[in-house]
């Protein structure tokens, strides 16, 4: 079972990202292993902290390395990515030389109650991610629009044809993160 590292850039209890966020771990739950990051206990990122590094950051980076990817659940703030958010993505990109994020299979979701589902954030997190080299799931791509009652208290989804959906992007995230594994990468590099 592969191991992802789940990054949900909000901090609300009642996040409907949060929410989203489970119940994609339920409906992954016999394929893949969702670790959710914490990431509202990291400092403002400031190269000086690198002399004594905080454990939360060390934490990061130990969570982020012992990952066979990494997806991020985003809301959307002012069409781009919450600000804890890139902190945490600063803090696993750093010190120079020690990015943790690069080489990892990755995927960018996100949901909100509006019709563009977090397609702004997405692309701005992209594009942000790409440079620091996390190789990213292009399709299918998911801008969930969440509706009353669309995800239960128990985080299923209610709506069969939104759960196959989910479900065919789940064993398509799987499937990249296995084609990217590193065993695979040694085998097509001696190909």
């Amino acid at each position: 079972m592969k191991k992802v590292a789940v990054f949900v850039g909000s901090l609300h209890a009642e996040s409907i990202n949060i929410e989203f966020a489970k119940a994609l771990a339920k409906l992954a739950d016999s394929s893949l292993e969702f670790n959710f990051i914490e990431i509202s206990d990291l400092p403002h990122y400031d190269d000086a902290h690198w002399a004594s590094p905080p454990a939360s950051v060390l934490r990061l980076k130990d969570d982020i390395a012992a990952a066979d990817a990494v997806l991020f659940v985003t809301p959307e703030f002012n069409r781009s990515i919450p600000g804890m958010l890139k902190n945490a993505i600063d803090w696993g990109s750093r010190p120079w030389g020690q990015n943790s994020w690069a080489g990892k299979p990755g995927s960018i979701i996100g949901t909100t109650p509006g019709a563009t589902g977090t397609s702004a954030a997405q692309a701005h997190l992209r594009s942000i991610m790409v440079i620091l080299e996390v190789a990213l799931l292009g399709q299918p791509e998911v801008y969930f629009q969440t509706t009353p009652g669309l995800i239960d208290g128990d985080f299923e989804i209610t709506d069969a044809e939104t759960r196959a959906f989910l479900e065919g992007y789940l064993s398509r995230f799987e499937a990249w993160i296995e084609r990217l594994a590193p065993e695979e990468r040694r085998a097509i590099a001696a190909e």
